[in-house]
């Protein structure tokens, strides 16, 4: 394949750090890299050195003539006097931009639910960031490098980003080089990794199953001295086998190292145990929440939400942004108050939450680390084990010299971390962690991931980063923007098909539909009903509705038959979860004709 650009002998070093040492990559035509490492070990400053933003010590970037190329900088700035539209497209006529089908596809994808009149100022730091992709993607590139496209982006737009990125070089012209933590999409995408570390560079094939499976046994092979990080690697290798095997599909290399590496490997979660240990902590009652309705400014976020979360649960929450799921937490936590319904929280419960903000560490500003953690705690209780704090601090990627660093200096991903280790220490039994991987690396998060995986509590998570949802687990939920709480059987893949058909036959986007002319409302519609028909199709919406409302009623008996059973009858209480799977299954089936019917009544 032809060569794109390259970096020779690359070295650069800062005041206190040496970032790159006598590094050499380069990118091909058809390369779309993923790059990896530890936050403050030089992603970003590689991306800006490879698009000749930064001037390295020593060595060389070269580009092949002629090639074009953008960089997504996370401090990207855009005019706040511009309107959306012109910040995308420009000057260029609309007739030429709105009868290009990549441009409508970005604007669909990232800007449907923005005005694109506009200005610029008038927006939110992530909506700015979303234009500021948009403006990147509708150009015609060689090369494009994003530090951190997912942020600020929901899963629905993740899901949109990776297949667009896809699509655009199907035909392996160009390159893509990509920042990223969000592992499910390094998979998705990232047909190789670049992990940067300690100076150098090191490339892996495939994206971030692949690169696992190669780190761990480049790690066996070399017998790498830190015990600890080799521990944790084996542990998310054993899910990536067991709990993601399609994954597993994508490396071409030799996987016969890396099986006998797991043989002996335990499962990531002992379901059994951690619900049983749960339960002698919480009680068998955790969170009822019935008939719930909440509204605020006049528009209803949440209408007759009835939910039970029980003692072991591990419950992940998606959907749309604005559909009520920050807000369904904080009535969870009793901070704010229902506008009609009930909700009944456990005797014993304890609940912890990590917020999206990291406010709460701002009156610890003038304190050390080490100050802070030993007058809360001296020990931490994991499956009835005593782990010292120093583990713990350990393993979230704080070395014994960061203990004495003031917290006011502390970076965004370093204060997340000790956020996180603050809601440990008051051993909370419900664990509720709103966007949890902000700022935040791959290592990091599989560190958290791990300290969950032993952690007996019931735990619920709001997310937008797919992997984390899958890794931490076990059901899911969605908030479809109706205010009704959806249970997901099929989990985040179900949730994205049923946005999908919602969202067939509506526009593509405010944006398009504000620059560009209407249809004529004139010409007859072929896919117009009767007025047979029709009346059929309204008889069929009732039928179905009714269905639906017997479901929840059966739904509500089975909750309540469970929640009386011996929980120490795992045979009886799987009959349950049976008879919910085929409940849950009916109420798919149905809910997919009802969304078909009403699109076509809607068409009538």
């Amino acid at each position: 394949m032809a060569h794109l650009l390259g970096a020779e002998s690359l070295t650069l070093e800062f005041p206190t750090k040496k970032v790159f040492d006598n590094v050499t990559v380069g990118l091909n035509e058809g390369d779309r890299i993923g790059i990896v490492g530890r936050n403050g070990d030089g992603k970003s400053t590689l991306l800006k050195l490879l698009a000749k933003r930064m001037n390295p010590d020593d060595g060389r970037i070269t580009h092949r003539n002629g090639i074009t190329y953008g960089l997504l900088d996370q401090a990207d700035v855009i005019d706040p006097g511009l309107t959306i539209g012109q910040s995308v497209v420009g000057d260029t006529p609309e007739h030429e931009w709105a009868g290009n089908p990549k441009v409508r596809d970005v604007i669909g994808g990232l800007l449907n639910d923005l005005d694109w009149q506009k200005q610029v100022g008038e927006l939110s730091g992530g909506q700015r960031r979303r234009v500021a992709l948009a403006r990147l993607l509708v150009q015609d590139l060689d090369i494009v490098m994003l530090d951190e496209p997912t942020n600020h982006l929901d899963i629905e737009g993740v899901a949109w980003l990776a297949n667009h990125l896809k699509t655009r070089w199907a035909s392996n012209a160009g390159g893509l080089i990509v920042v990223t933590h969000d592992r499910w999409f390094l998979d998705e995408v990232c047909n190789i990794t670049w992990e940067v570390h300690d100076g150098v560079i090191e490339p892996f094939e495939g994206g971030y199953a692949a690169y696992i499976l190669q780190r761990n046994e480049r790690d066996r092979s070399a017998a790498a001295s830190e015990a600890r990080r080799q521990n944790l690697m084996r542990k998310e290798l054993a899910w990536l086998r067991r709990g993601a095997p399609a994954r597993t599909s994508k490396p071409k290399f030799r996987m016969d190292a890396a099986a006998e590496l797991i043989a002996n490997e335990p499962e990531p979660r002992d379901q059994v145990a951690l619900s049983k240990l749960a339960t002698q902590r919480l009680g068998k009652d955790v969170l009822d929440i019935e008939n719930l309705d909440y509204s605020v400014g006049g528009k209803e976020l949440l209408h007759d939400v009835t939910w039970r979360v029980g003692p072991g649960d591990r419950i992940g929450l998606v959907g749309v942004n604005g559909a009520g799921k920050t807000t369904l937490l904080k009535l969870i936590q009793g901070t704010i108050e229902p506008t009609a319904g009930r909700i009944k929280r456990g005797k014993t419960v304890n609940i912890a939450t990590l917020s999206q903000e990291v406010r709460e560490l701002d009156e610890f500003d003038d304190e050390r680390i080490f100050s802070l953690i030993a007058r809360e705690k001296s020990f931490f209780v994991v499956d009835k084990k005593e782990v010292g704090i120093g583990q713990l601090v350990e393993q979230l990627g704080f070395t014994q010299a960061q203990l004495q660093t003031p917290i006011s200096d502390l970076s965004g991903g370093q204060k997340r971390r000790l956020q996180f280790l603050r809601l440990l220490f008051g051993e909370p039994n419900v664990l509720i962690l709103d966007e949890p991987t902000n700022d935040l690396d791959t290592d990091i998060l599989a560190a958290m991931e791990d300290l969950l995986d032993g952690w007996p509590g019931t735990l619920i998570v709001v997310s937008h980063d797919r992997y984390l949802l899958e890794r931490v687990t076990d059901q899911q939920f969605a908030l479809l923007g109706d205010g009704s709480l959806r249970h997901l059987p099929g989990g985040v893949d179900q949730y994205l098909e049923l946005r999908k058909h919602s969202l067939n036959g509506q526009s593509k986007g405010a944006a398009i539909n504000s620059a560009t002319s209407k249809p004529n409302t004139d010409a007859p519609s072929a896919g117009k009903l009767s007025g047979a028909e029709a009346r059929e199709a309204e008889k069929n919406i009732a039928r179905i509705e009714r269905a639906l409302e017997k479901i929840a009623a059966d739904e509500t008996k089975l909750h309540e038959m469970m929640a009386a059973h011996d929980q120490n009858d795992y045979a009886g209480l799987g009959k349950f979860v049976e008879q919910q799977t085929e409940l849950n299954n009916k109420r798919d089936e149905l809910e997919l004709e009802w969304l078909e019917t009403s699109e076509l009544l809607q068409d009538k």
